[in-house]
C-alpha cells in the first residue's frame, strides 16, 4: 500500500514538474507581452501619484511612509494575482479544443492553473527590474519587510491567487452556456478594483462600505495580503482563516459547475 502510494505521488510530482517546466517554456515565447501585462498593472502606483498630490492621505490620518508601503506592496500583490483563465478557457471551449483535454488523465483545470503559475515566474525579472527602476528615482519608497513577514506575505499571496482562480473559474464555467461569459468577469472588475483595496486602503473607506467589503472576497485577494508585506499590524490568523473559508465556500460550486457543464459539453458531441 505504502509503496503503490509513493509510485503515484513520484507520479504525479514527475506530472506537475513536467506540466510546469511545458508552460514556463510556452510562457518565455511571449516574454515581450508578459513584460507589456506587467507594465499595465501600474494602477496601485498611479492611485499612489494620486493620493500623494490630494493631501487626502493625512486627512484620513494615514501617514506617508505608510501609504507608500500600501501600495508599493499593493502594486507587487496584484503582479501575482492577475487570473485570465477565463478568456482563454471561453476560447477553448468554443473552439472545441478542450475535447481533446477531457480525454486525458490530468484534469484539464490543473494546465490553467499550470500556465498562470508558469506566467508568474516570467513575470518575476520583470517586476524585480521595476522595482529596482522605482529604488533609483524614488528609494524612500522600498522597504524589506523583514523574512519571516515575507514568508508569509508569499503565502498569502499565493492564497489570494488560489482564491481569485476560483472565483474566475465559477464563472468560466458559465461558457458551457454562453459565448459571452467573459463579460461577467468584466462586471466582476468593478466591485474587485473598489472593495479589494487595490484604490484606496479599507481603513479609508466609510464604514458601512467597509462592513460591506469584509462580506465580500475581494479584500482578501490584495488588502490582506498588501497589510502583510506593507509590515503593517494585521491579524494574520483571522486573514488566513478568511482565505481558507471563501476558499471552502467557492470550491463545491465550481467542481458542481465543472460537472454539470462537461456533461452538456459531451451532449453537444464533444
Amino acid at each position: 500500500m505504502a509503496e503503490r502510494l509513493l509510485a503515484r505521488l513520484k507520479q504525479k510530482t514527475r506530472m506537475a514538474r513536467v506540466l510546469l517546466s511545458t508552460h514556463y517554456a510556452t510562457m518565455l515565447e511571449y516574454r515581450a507581452e508578459i513584460a507589456l501585462w506587467a507594465l499595465s498593472g501600474v494602477l496601485p502606483l498611479i492611485m499612489l501619484g494620486v493620493w500623494q498630490g490630494s493631501g487626502a492621505a493625512a486627512a484620513a490620518g494615514i501617514s506617508a511612509s505608510s501609504l507608500n508601503h500600501y501600495f508599493l506592496a499593493t502594486f507587487v500583490v496584484r503582479q501575482f494575482t492577475v487570473v485570465w483563465m477565463i478568456y482563454e478557457f471561453e476560447r477553448d471551449a468554443l473552439e472545441g479544443r478542450l475535447s481533446p483535454f477531457l480525454l486525458q488523465p490530468l484534469h484539464p483545470l490543473w494546465r490553467y492553473v499550470a500556465a498562470h503559475l508558469a506566467e508568474q515566474a516570467t513575470r518575476v525579472p520583470f517586476v524585480a527590474l521595476m522595482l529596482t527602476v522605482i529604488a533609483l528615482v524614488a528609494p524612500d519608497l522600498l522597504w524589506w519587510p523583514g523574512y519571516s513577514r515575507l514568508l508569509i506575505a508569499v503565502v498569502a499571496i499565493l492564497a489570494a491567487f488560489s482564491l481569485r482562480f476560483l472565483l474566475q473559474t465559477i464563472v468560466a464555467m458559465l461558457c458551457f452556456w454562453s459565448e459571452r461569459a467573459a463579460a461577467l468577469d468584466r462586471l466582476l472588475l468593478i466591485p474587485y478594483l473598489f472593495l479589494s483595496g487595490l484604490v484606496a486602503p479599507l481603513d479609508t473607506y466609510p464604514p458601512g462600505v467597509r462592513r460591506l467589503a469584509e462580506l465580500t472576497p475581494f479584500p482578501s485577494m490584495v488588502n490582506f495580503p498588501a497589510r502583510l508585506l506593507a509590515g503593517e499590524s494585521v491579524d494574520v490568523a483571522r486573514g488566513f482563516a478568511v482565505l481558507a473559508l471563501w476558499c471552502a465556500l467557492l470550491l463545491p460550486p465550481c467542481l458542481l459547475l465543472w460537472r454539470a457543464g462537461v456533461r452538456r459539453y459531451s451532449a453537444m458531441g464533444a
